[in-house]
């Protein structure tokens, strides 16, 4: 596992450094950071939410991006698609959303 990074910049950056591979090994269309990063409420404890829509359907290439996400951030990661929101937090996460 990589360092932990300790701000959203830092997130920002590595998901970033790895735009292609998230783009053609897990067709990633977007992805984004929200929740205490994006708020910069963090602490030592927080995992990080990502927020992540797709070219196409995909199975068990969620899981795997997950896992691909926990070892290049270094922390545990809350992945979620946008069809996953529950409705009454949907409005107020794209809200905060931070694209990479």
């Amino acid at each position: 596992m990589r360092k932990q990074p300790k701000t959203l910049k830092e997130i920002e950056t590595v998901l970033k450094e790895n735009k292609q591979i998230l783009n053609e090994k897990f067709k990633v269309r977007e992805i984004g950071v929200f929740g205490s990063y994006a708020r910069g409420e963090e602490s030592k404890k927080s995992d990080i939410d990502i927020l992540v829509e797709f070219y196409e359907p995909v199975g068990w290439e969620f899981i795997d991006l997950k896992e691909y996400l926990e070892s290049i951030l270094g922390k545990e990661i809350d992945l979620v698609t946008r069809g996953a929101l529950k409705p009454q937090l949907k409005a107020g996460i794209l809200k905060e959303v931070v694209y990479a």
